[in-house]
């Protein structure tokens, strides 16, 4: 018979009875057994949530109380010789290459299609189930046939040729990755380009139309008033052959109704084209692919319900408060519900603005302010920010009509400002409501 693997049985010794490979931080309970000191824990705190009957030992099933076990370190201190041996066998041991990080088993196998060094185990597993496998030997003589030209001596190094392998599977997953991520990119611009010009083309359409049907309207306008400026010359010549006549008959004219002729005012022709205020509505996709989640920064805030301490960075005179974002580049979007408040200011500020003392119709604070001819009352108003393009745009959401855009060049922080308006004798009490992503916008970020 062949005589037994020494190393093989010393090696059995040291690794651990709940299967989960060499030893942790050995243990040795009562009984004399070892285990992995996690192993042991995890095996008493199941006893005490009532998942098994009595407290044993795994092996032996003597009886165990919990906590009486001790650390080996002799036993830490072989498991480590063991593991190294593994790794760097002395002479006359067969090579090993390297073992499987999830398995404790050596990498003798490669898999062509994820380019890594496998084990017996990773075969058999679903990752690897469908994937052509081989030796790793065959895997890296292939690979010297292929690059032969390129190798010395110092690189026949079976581990040295498994890096390389690994190296080309890394390279690999870089440029698939990569790949991956110009294709989506690629086809996120050209389904807005499609979007855009489709949307383009509708509204130029459109704007066709009503031009159309505003030359048509004119043209209606300019013939009625040709005919009435006929019927009006046809009048002035009949009056003027009467005059001739005798005083007595000239007289019965002012009896006559028949000569009166009855102006029309033209229709009125709105010279507004509606539809190019439309073009908000079409742009609130766009925007919301700019969409932040909003939040505040509590020590900004001017609370007069609240003892609070203050600070440099606080506010207070108003009911002011500055959003916890802080923007230095790029673009963003939020929206914020007012409702049928009386008062109230949105908009960014720079983080230096002046947050001690004294600093309402619809109004944009420029200098002086601008007013702003909103037909309808927003109840919820949307803020876009290009920091690049130094503007600031502000939309009606309940219309999608645009209400501002604020433009200036800007540099340093950014900070989103709220202020929800003086109380005005309980008439303007209603809070101000930072809106938050919607699901088919958050989808698109």
């Amino acid at each position: 018979f062949a005589a037994p693997d020494y190393f093989s049985l010393v090696e059995e010794g040291a690794k651990c009875y709940g299967r989960c490979g060499y030893l942790t931080e050995p243990v040795t309970i009562a009984c004399a057994h070892n285990f992995c000191r996690v192993c042991i824990t995890q095996h008493c705190e199941e006893w005490e949530k009532g998942t098994r009957p009595e407290l044993t030992c795994p092996q032996c099933r003597e009886p165990l109380q919990k906590g009486e076990f001790k650390p080996n370190t002799q036993l830490n201190n072989r498991v480590q010789k063991i593991k190294q041996l593994r790794i760097h066998p002395g002479k006359g041991k067969e090579p090993v290459v390297d073992l499987c990080g999830r398995h404790e088993e050596l990498l003798k196998l490669f898999c062509e299609e994820d380019g890594e060094a496998i084990c017996w185990v990773c075969e058999k597993s679903r990752d690897h189930r469908s994937h052509t496998v081989v030796p790793i030997e065959e895997a890296a003589q292939d690979y010297k046939v292929r690059n032969g030209p390129f190798l010395i001596n110092p690189l026949q190094d079976p581990r040295f040729i498994l890096l390389l392998l690994q190296g080309q599977r890394f390279k690999h997953g870089c440029l698939k990755l990569v790949k991956e991520k110009r294709a989506v990119i690629t086809g996120e611009f050209n389904r807005l380009h499609t979007w855009l010009k489709e949307e383009e083309q509708g509204l130029l359409q459109r704007l066709a139309e009503e031009e159309r049907e505003t030359l048509q309207r004119l043209q209606e306008n300019v013939t009625k008033l040709s005919q009435q400026s006929s019927s009006l010359q046809q009048l002035i010549a009949e009056l003027e052959k009467k005059c001739q006549q005798r005083a007595a008959e000239l007289l019965k004219v002012r009896d006559r109704r028949s000569w009166s002729v009855k102006l029309q005012e033209p229709g009125a022709i709105s010279t507004e084209l509606k539809n190019v205020y439309k073009i908000c509505l079409a742009m609130k996709e766009m925007l919301q692919r700019f969409w932040v989640d909003m939040t505040l920064d509590p020590d900004t805030a001017n609370d007069t319900f609240q003892d609070l301490p203050d600070t440099p960075e606080r506010f207070d005179t108003y009911p002011e408060v500055l959003g916890a974002e802080r923007f230095t580049g790029g673009r963003c979007y939020w929206e914020v519900e007012v409702g049928d408040k009386t008062e109230w200011t949105l908009g960014v500020c720079r983080e230096s603005v002046s947050k001690k003392g004294m600093h309402g119709k619809y109004k944009a604070r420029t200098s002086p302010s601008t007013p702003l001819p909103v037909s309808d009352s927003p109840s919820r108003v949307g803020i876009f920010l290009d920091y690049e393009a130094g503007e600031v745009l502000f939309y009606n959401v309940t219309d999608g009509s645009h209400l501002f855009t604020f433009t200036d060049t800007f540099s340093g922080t950014l900070r989103p400002y709220f202020h929800t308006g003086l109380s005005a004798g309980d008439t303007n009490v209603a809070p101000l409501i930072i809106c938050p992503i919607p699901a088919q916008a958050r989808g698109n970020l």
